[in-house]
């Protein structure tokens, strides 16, 4: 029966200015919605999470099957706008399988294709002007250096930037393994950045 089946969500405040509210499905690392408010961050969930279960399956990813559309908030934390500083919660501490790390390590992958695609449609002229890229290349540049990894290259054009950065930080995922500290709430917060900016690249709602 729809609604006896609860599902956790973490609240992420502070982002972009004071401006956003992300809110994470904690069952689906990197499956967020990005609104003005809380509440509309909270709401908007169900929907993302039936969007991003249905893009893993066109990507041959298994997805879970949720019973019930009881999704409520669990933990909330703030960011402070630095690439550090983003919200971290209880879930990011506990260390999942070999077999789950794998399969996020997949969908991280995905996501930077997902975004990959997105910017060659976009043009350099929309591109010049989004914080988006920037913003992640600086975030994956910290993350890892804090998981251990050696610095990107030093790049100026903001593409080769950005995948330079993603570079480094897939190759400290993968050399730190699951049980690295920050690990999954770094893998969490990467697979949802990257969808978010492809999704506003194409012109559609996060």
């Amino acid at each position: 029966m729809a609604g006896t089946m609860p599902h956790a969500i973490f609240v992420e405040t502070g982002l972009d200015g004071g401006a956003t509210v992300a809110a994470y499905a904690a069952e689906l690392p990197g499956c967020a919605a990005f609104a003005d408010g809380d509440s509309e961050a909270v709401a908007a969930i169900p929907r993302r999470v039936l969007h991003f279960s249905e893009w893993l399956r066109r990507n041959d990813e298994a997805a879970p099957a949720f019973v019930g559309d009881n999704w409520y908030e669990v933990e909330r934390a703030a960011c402070d706008g630095t690439p550090l500083g983003r919200a971290a919660f209880s879930l990011d501490e506990l260390p999942p399988s070999e077999e789950e790390w794998q399969r996020w390590l997949r969908w991280l992958e995905l996501a930077r294709e997902e975004l990959a695609e997105a910017i060659d449609r976009a043009g350099l002229e929309r591109l010049s002007g989004d914080p988006g890229m920037k913003a992640i290349a600086e975030q994956d540049e910290a993350l890892a250096r804090v998981l251990g990894g050696q610095a990107s290259a030093a790049v100026t054009e903001p593409i080769d930037r950005l995948y330079a950065a993603r570079d480094a930080l897939l190759e400290a995922l993968e050399s730190g393994g699951a049980s690295a500290d920050g690990a999954r709430r770094a893998l969490r917060l990467a697979i949802a950045d990257d969808l978010r900016l492809a999704d506003r690249l194409r012109g559609d709602q996060g």
